[in-house]
């Protein structure tokens, strides 16, 4: 295992802070040091789930990870210009506090030129409609790791076509747990269980809504 996802994973959020920061400027490829990061998470909520670790810690992490990906971000992004490939709204379906796999998520899109609008956590199906209306992004992206969230996310797309907005947004779903099962339930137009890939498909989506 690697120094950086050890360091996340016994919660050392200084010594994150200085590995991160080392590896930047040693030049080494910025997806590398997040899929350390994302190795370490894994950790940590393999512990959580052997009861070595309980929520206070499972919050903690969540806060190293996050200041490890805004370090991160600048460089994922170094050398982008001009118009954003999309808008698009990102969130965790309501129901689901969990953020990682979101984060990840929003910083590989805005890495690939994406405008990322989060709504965060435990998003009601209104909280999406509404942040659609105000940006007029094209794509929504929901995520979710708990079974709870898809019919969270079902009543999502249903609120799209109560406020007329389906036929204008794409949505995929995305979230450890996702098949195409739980994509036909939903009504959504895609859906992935890793956050490179969505970025891909995305990045298709976009080219459907042009």
């Amino acid at each position: 295992m690697s120094e950086l996802a050890d360091a996340i994973a016994d919660l050392k959020e200084d010594e994150v802070k200085k590995i991160v920061q080392d590896k930047i400027a040693s030049g080494t490829n910025p997806m590398s040091i997040v899929d350390e990061c994302r190795r370490g998470m894994e950790i940590v909520g393999q512990r959580y789930k052997n009861k070595e670790y309980f929520l206070g810690e499972l919050i903690m992490s969540g806060e190293i990870f996050k200041e490890a990906m805004a370090a991160i971000e600048p460089n994922l992004k170094a050398g982008q210009c001009g118009k954003p490939l999309a808008k698009m709204v990102l969130g965790t379906a309501r129901g689901d506090i969990h953020n990682i796999g979101k984060d990840i998520a929003a910083t590989l899109l805005k890495a690939a030129g994406f405008e990322i609008f989060d709504v965060g956590v435990d998003a009601a199906p209104e909280v999406f409609v509404n942040k659609l209306k105000e940006t007029g992004a094209p794509i929504l992206g929901i995520s979710g790791l708990l079974t709870p969230s898809f019919e969270s996310m079902k009543q999502t797309v249903q609120a799209l076509e109560a406020a007329g907005l389906r036929d204008k947004v794409k949505v995929i779903i995305g979230g450890g747990i996702v098949t195409e099962v739980v994509r036909k339930y939903v009504g959504a137009d895609a859906f992935t269980d890793d956050a490179p890939e969505g970025v891909e498909l995305c990045k298709k989506l976009a080219g459907e809504v042009r």
